[in-house]
């Protein structure tokens, strides 16, 4: 069964404009998570390289005090992996959610 494409004026968007949203949202994702990931492999490595030298050492230092120098690098990724997410989620969302109206519409079409 051939299904006819008519265009229908009732929509509240630009299926094009919608696919171009969920696209831009997937690329900037990656665009951020790479650059938080840039920035904290070049600090994590500086932080490393300084304490190799021994610059970060004073006499009296236990092994938590050390560790505590840790602590920002470890978490400084975070912020991008969660921007990441959060795009790839509205990337995810808004082509469910087309796809949906899409499949609504053909449902209607085909029982009339």
């Amino acid at each position: 069964m051939e299904e006819k494409r008519t265009t229908f004026y009732g929509t509240y968007f630009n299926k094009s404009s919608v696919l171009a949203v969920s696209r831009w949202a997937g690329i900037i994702a990656w665009v951020v998570l790479a650059a938080y990931l840039i920035v904290w492999v070049l600090t994590f490595s500086q932080f490393v390289r300084q304490m190799s030298f021994g610059l970060l050492y004073e006499k009296g230092f236990v092994l938590l005090d050390v560790l505590n120098f840790f602590t920002p690098y470890l978490t400084q990724a975070i912020p991008g992996v969660a921007y990441f997410f959060g795009l790839k989620f509205v990337e995810q969302t808004l082509l469910i959610l087309l796809d949906m109206e899409e499949n609504a519409r053909r449902a209607v079409r085909l029982e009339k």
